[in-house]
């Protein structure tokens, strides 16, 4: 029943006359934050080791960041879940990261209520629950909180930034980007269009002016209104992008190895008191498809190279770093430092996305194999704009140092995480160690805790899910208080782990293999931090007791259904899902297609790409342009010729000429088939006649061509640099009325065709 609306006058508690004159005025209260209310910053950094920064064990230049724990406090034991999308839903919203609908990654839409990539409506973001309470609300970064499928014009925005609580926005609602030429950036619900990137822009240092700029413009607006700010750096996710002094600072650095720098920093993580100097570093990760080669059995080549990888991270570190101080000191110019509480994380451990030997090319590679040949000769653009580069896994096997396995495990390695947090004007610790275990889930609850703001139970008539976490304030002025989280429970794509009072139990599961309490392996983390010493057979009671509290806790965090390994998950899609692979017209002028609607126009499958022109003679310029340094495509017209050009994202471009095109009306058209073999055969056509074929170009997919589709230009990371250094975005001279895509068949070794396979071969686990 629709509620009616109020009569008038209803509820207003001054006088009403006939004149303003003989009237009583009367303001409904605003919420009003005590006059001593603290900022907030969060700064979550993304896929930063354990021992990357200075003050917990690295050789790295974290001067600023150091400086923050010198003047505020470290915790040793801080947990997050191992992955990025679901450690920011809890971290947002005090829930574990299924109950907040956010159980994995937000690139498919599986359609269960732990994986529906968004948060749930019926739990408060910190940035609501801080704008209610009279905060401005701030956001640099990256969300990676709305489901690939809602992130373009006709998506849904209600789980965006924005709509969740945040005043201002500024950066990506994707997991990652190329920080020199980002492809997409958001400022508040509207896409920032840019052709071309400045020389010399780095997204980090932008995110930054965003905050200062933000800042300073509230205070010149309020003398006195608190703000809470949410700064989530894309950096240090792939594409590794660092500048180039940031760079050089550390050319001949990682030429020792991983194994030596593993060592180095466990030696100073024990002089610094990270770690207790019992305990035992973990050995280098020998499990298989995990492990990790011995530095001294690498040939030469590699040994440069992938120093040279690691070089290019420590830069990006050196940048963040470098950006914080900027923000501290920005802090302290406005007379806020003091006041203001920072938190300064990561959001999973490093990440092994580089498999083996690492990559100059991260989109193509996340399906493909290492091909080192291919690298060499790229090495000296690592890092830079041209190449999309991921370290080997070996370097963050030692960014985890002194724990097992990386980012996605449910072992140590995969969500022990630094932790910092100042408060100068309320936090009397200066540089003291906190070693009491707690978790994301817990930092909002602590961070109401300490500006006094109260949890709501309800919000615009929906009931909140009461949050998971607990405050850790009591800890932060004392180092002997018990820890407030005595019991959390982990998954990830099938790896479990459930953590009780200093007991854990933890599985690294294979896909396609049952899940079943034969995998739990156990350990007693007060004695042995590095789960080194299975006692498992031991203590088979403590095994059954922490495996039913995990059970229990699945059920309650609704974490079923469990990844059984069959990838069905990304496959399964909504029927709605289905309109974004129909025929479409993108008429000039149209702003960049975002990069999930038009990857969903090739993806696994044939395609044919139509350009609609009218030509003059000595028109030139690009048709269509989708995709960028790390893989991509496209038909250009130069010096009255037709080309198709590909670009394999590892370094690889292929041009065919379909031959001269007269001047006067056309449909300038590509025309790709799929022969399997994940490979495309391309054949260019003049107004449906056949000019030129060619075959055997590698398919781009899963995330390549990862910046959508341009026409007439070629705008931000172009497809080739070659065309970028000699025209720039390279726009087309004549008239361009439109381009058609009209998708084909799937791919024969399209996972479409096999759903049903993939089905039942998931059943096999069930």
């Amino acid at each position: 029943m629709t509620e009616s609306a109020p009569p008038a006058y209803e509820g207003f508690q001054g006088r009403v006359g006939r004149t303003v004159a003989g009237s009583e005025p009367w303001w409904p209260a605003r919420p009003e934050p005590p006059a001593d209310a603290p900022n907030v910053l969060v700064i979550l950094i993304d896929d930063l080791g354990y021992s990357d920064l200075g003050c917990y064990g690295s050789e790295i230049r974290t001067p600023n960041v150091d400086a923050l724990a010198a003047r505020g406090i470290r915790y040793t034991d801080f947990h997050v879940t191992p992955m990025c999308s679901p450690t920011r839903s809890a971290l947002l919203t005090g829930l574990n990261s299924h109950r907040a609908g956010v159980g994995h990654v937000a690139h498919s839409d599986p359609g269960f209520p732990g994986y529906a990539m968004e948060l749930t409506e019926h739990a408060a973001t910190a940035a609501e629950i801080y704008r209610d309470a009279g905060w401005a609300t701030f956001m640099a970064g990256k969300w990676h909180l709305a489901k690939d499928s809602d992130t373009n014009a006709a998506g849904s925005q209600h789980s965006w930034p924005c709509q969740r609580g945040f005043d201002r926005f500024y950066g990506i609602l994707d997991g990652f980007t190329n920080l020199h030429h980002p492809h997409r950036l958001m400022s508040d619900n509207q896409v920032v269009e840019v052709d071309q990137y400045p020389e010399g822009y780095y997204l980090t240092d932008d995110l930054t002016d965003r905050c200062l700029s933000w800042w300073k413009e509230l205070r010149a607006s309020h003398p006195r209104k608190p703000w809470f700010t949410y700064l989530a750096h894309p950096a240090c996710h792939a594409p590794l992008h660092a500048k180039p002094l940031d760079i050089e600072r550390y050319r001949g650095r990682y030429e020792a190895g991983w194994d030596a720098l593993r060592a180095e920093r466990f030696a100073r993580q024990q002089e610094l008191g990270i770690v207790a100097e019992d305990t035992e570093v973990a050995p280098r990760n020998t499990e298989e498809g995990d492990d990790v080669r011995p530095w001294d059995e690498l040939a030469d080549h590699e040994k440069t190279l992938f120093a040279r990888h690691m070089e290019v991270y420590a830069g990006m570190v050196d940048g963040l770093d470098q950006s914080i101080g900027r923000l501290l000191d920005g802090l302290a110019e406005m007379g806020e430092l003091d006041n203001t509480i920072v938190v300064f994380t990561s959001d999973n451990g490093a990440s092994r996305e580089g498999e083996e030997a690492g990559t100059s090319g991260y989109f193509v590679h996340l399906l493909g194999q290492p091909d080192v040949e291919a690298d060499l000769p790229r090495m000296d653009l690592l890092g830079g704009p041209q190449t999309m580069p991921h370290y080997p896994r070996g370097w963050a096997m030692a960014s985890n140092t002194p724990f097992r396995l990386y980012k996605i495990n449910t072992h140590a390695g995969g969500h022990s995480v630094p932790f910092v947090v100042s408060w100068p004007d309320h936090l009397e610790a200066r540089g003291e160690l906190r070693r009491q275990y707690a978790h994301v889930v817990d930092l909002l609850p602590t961070l109401l805790d300490l500006t006094g703001v109260e949890a709501p139970s309800e919000r615009h008539g929906k009931s909140l899910i009461p949050m998971a976490g607990t405050s850790f304030a009591a800890t932060l002025g004392d180092a002997d208080h018990p820890s407030t989280r005595t019991e959390q429970v982990y998954e990830m794509v099938g790896h479990r782990g459930y953590y009780r009072d200093g007991w854990e139990v933890v599985t690294r599961h294979p896909p396609l293999t049952p899940i079943d309490d034969s995998e739990w392996e156990l350990y007693d983390l007060t004695t042995d931090p590095t789960e080194l010493h299975d006692l498992a057979a031991e203590h088979p009671e403590k095994v059954a007791e922490l495996a039913a509290a995990w059970e229990a806790a699945a059920q309650a965090e609704q974490i079923y259904p469990l990844d059984e390994g069959s990838n069905l998950k990304f496959v399964q899609r909504p029927e709605r899902s289905a309109a974004y692979r129909e025929p479409i017209t993108i008429f000039s002028g149209t702003p960049t297609l975002e990069r999930w609607r038009s990857l969903e126009l090739i993806n696994m499958r044939a395609f044919t790409v139509t350009a609609s022109v009218d030509l003059a003679e000595g028109d030139r310029g690009w048709l269509v342009a989708h995709g960028d340094q790390g893989g991509g495509y496209g038909l250009f017209v130069d010096a009255g010729e037709l080309w198709w050009l590909h670009n394999d994202g590892k370094g690889v471009v292929r041009r065919l000429s379909g031959g001269r095109v007269e001047p006067g009306a056309h449909e300038l058209a590509a025309v790709v088939i799929t022969p399997g073999g994940f490979l495309w055969d391309v054949t260019l056509t003049v107004d449906g006649d056949e000019r030129a074929t060619d075959t055997g170009y590698r398919m781009l997919f899963p995330m390549s061509p990862f910046e959508g589709i341009d026409v007439g230009i070629d705008r931000r990371s172009p497809v080739s640099w070659e065309i970028y250094a000699a025209d720039g975005p390279f726009p087309f001279t004549g008239t361009l009325h439109r381009v058609r895509y009209d998708p084909g068949e799937d791919a024969p070794d399209s996972a479409w065709r096999w759903i049903d396979m993939l089905r039942d071969m998931g059943a096999k686990f069930e």
